[in-house]
């Protein structure tokens, strides 16, 4: 029987972090520690030198499909190769580590440690966000409070109050200044859906950081001006609350490689990418760069590359689309409770489900290789099924045992990604960024998830010919929806076409520089499961935790 994940990291020997960090040439000067296996990277390198891997995902069941084990077993592999190679990951947030998926620091033989730490407080980026946002919604209700010179109208508020733990019963709450003054609904969004969140992964440096800061919509006057938090004179405290969450957080694999966690925003509701800050350090000191964007690639490699691409000037070498037999069966219809059995019917009919995620990332790259991540119920006549398919389809696939077996699971897939780089880079973005913003919806709803139509509620084609007039028609577009289905149905599995989506709800990432689009039923604070994962979680009087995975 395999160790638990948190059995195999406790049992593995960590290098001093000062160590790892001289493996990238970082000098000490350079580092910030917090405690013997963790430590900041307090400034900024040179230009780019690394290859860009993407690592994205099919449809994913509701336990994940293994995205950072992965880009984890990935990275280890082009070390063992002779490589100089970085992981570039997001943080984990609370709201799954004690929800239903767990931890985010791989599994298995390809984690990154010391995984307690990581997946719980590690450096405090995230406290430092929530304090930051909270700090901002703390600000508008006291300049009401105390007078209201600014005119803010209570009721046209945008900006929430944020809490990075799953809660439901804070998606709606009542808040007032005081027991005489008329109370107004509000209501919380998870720290990883905050555009604060958003906003520290995609700054450049602190100047830039206060800048974007300052620049957040938090509402509307009486007259129905926007009033930003630079109005407040509060962006320069907001910065230093962020002033260490700003740096890169360097820990290691098990096997002792370098790994760069920064930011975590979730894909379903936010822009899903680790920080750009990150990613562009970790090009400047490595031959290759390991990253992820959460969920399908219909959530996090669309908007890592018409996001964070788009702002970075970052032009991947390689995607790699990550599929697993089990999410296959799922998308064929398979219930959970059989996701291990041998009916290679359900695999036929959810194979649909990969073949859209591959043409979906040719429209950005075909420099594409597809990873098979090996489950031990996985038979080989579903794997040579899965591998057949993928060749009549013109690329290129290799199973990855990295669960199992570390870096020596990973070497055939990191050959032919290497293999893949050497190609010239052929990267384009979906959209003009300068089109009109129904447009740009339109395009992503009909191009990525190969909609029919596009239905508008409530007012919001109100909404977006106000977000034009106020001059913010030129930015990019984030989705938030089900990460189930390329539609906005989670139940719609497979490769569904002909279907409609509802665009729910605008608002504007101004800070950001994105427009959030909800759709479907999605919300920006989940909810915790009937048997969460903290019923399973210990610790002994020694300090011994237990049930973390």
């Amino acid at each position: 029987m395999m160790k638990t994940d948190i059995e195999i990291a406790k049992e593995s020997k960590l290098k001093p972090i000062v160590d790892v960090a001289h493996m990238l040439n970082i000098e000490d000067d350079n580092l910030e520690l917090y405690g013997k296996y963790k430590a900041k990277i307090s400034d900024s390198y040179g230009d780019k030198k690394g290859k860009l891997i993407l690592v994205t995902s099919i449809n994913p069941t509701p336990f994940g499909e293994g995205k950072t084990t992965m880009s984890i077993g990935i990275n280890d592999a082009l070390c063992q190769l002779g490589y100089q190679s970085v992981v570039a990951l997001r943080e984990p947030s609370l709201g799954p580590v004690f929800g239903i998926k767990g931890g985010a620091t791989g599994g298995g033989y390809a984690q990154v440690v010391p995984m307690e730490d990581i997946n719980l407080h590690f450096t405090g980026d995230i406290h430092a966000i929530t304090a930051c946002n909270n700090l901002l919604c703390a600000a508008i209700d006291n300049h009401i409070f105390q007078g209201n010179e600014l005119n803010i109208n209570p009721q046209k508020i945008t900006f929430k109050r944020c809490l990075d733990i799953n809660d439901r019963s804070l998606r709606k709450v009542i808040v007032a200044n005081s027991e005489n003054e008329k109370s107004r609904e509000d209501g919380f969004n998870i720290t990883v859906a905050s555009e604060i969140m958003a906003i520290l992964c995609l700054a450049t440096n602190l100047d830039d950081l206060k800048k974007r800061l300052g620049n957040i919509l938090i509402g509307y006057t009486y007259n129905d001006e926007a009033i930003f938090a630079r109005d407040l004179k509060v962006e320069g405290a907001l910065t230093l609350l962020l002033k260490d969450a700003i740096k890169p957080n360097l820990v290691q694999t098990l096997e002792g490689n370098p790994a760069i966690i920064h930011g975590g925003p979730f894909a379903n509701i936010a822009h899903g990418c680790n920080s750009l800050i990150a990613t562009k350090l970790a090009l400047s000191l490595s031959d290759y760069v390991v990253t992820e964007a959460g969920f399908g690639s219909d959530l996090g490699a669309e908007k890592f590359f018409d996001i964070k691409c788009r702002l970075g000037n970052l032009k991947p070498n390689c995607i790699v689309i990550n599929a697993t037999i089990r999410s296959l069966k799922y998308n064929g219809g398979c219930p959970k409770e059989e996701l291990k059995c041998e009916n290679i019917s359900y695999l036929e009919k959810g194979i649909a489900n990969l073949q859209v995620h591959i043409e979906n990332m040719t429209k950005y790259s075909k420099n594409i290789v597809v990873c098979l991540n090996h489950f031990a119920a996985d038979t080989e006549e579903e794997i040579a099924y899965v591998e057949n398919y993928v060749h009549s389809l013109g690329y290129d696939i290799a199973v990855s045992k990295a669960h199992e077996e570390g870096s020596n699971g990973s070497l055939e897939l990191a050959k032919k990604i290497v293999d893949t780089c050497k190609r010239p880079v052929d990267f384009k973005l979906l959209y003009d960024a300068n089109i009109p913003i129904i447009d740009k919806i339109d395009i992503i709803c009909k191009e990525i998830y190969h909609a029919k139509d596009v239905c508008y509620d409530n007012d919001t084609t109100k909404d977006i010919q106000k977000l034009e007039e106020m001059g913010y028609g030129n930015l990019p577009i984030c989705i938030a929806k089900t990460q189930y289905s390329i539609s906005d149905d989670a139940k719609k599995l497979g490769y569904p076409k002909g279907h409609t989506v509802t665009v729910r709800e605008i608002r504007l990432c101004s800070g950001a520089g994105f427009i959030v689009v909800l759709m479907g039923n999605i919300m920006t604070m989940p909810g915790l499961p009937k048997v969460p994962a903290y019923m399973q979680m210990d610790i002994d009087n020694n300090g011994n935790i237990s049930g973390l995975f």
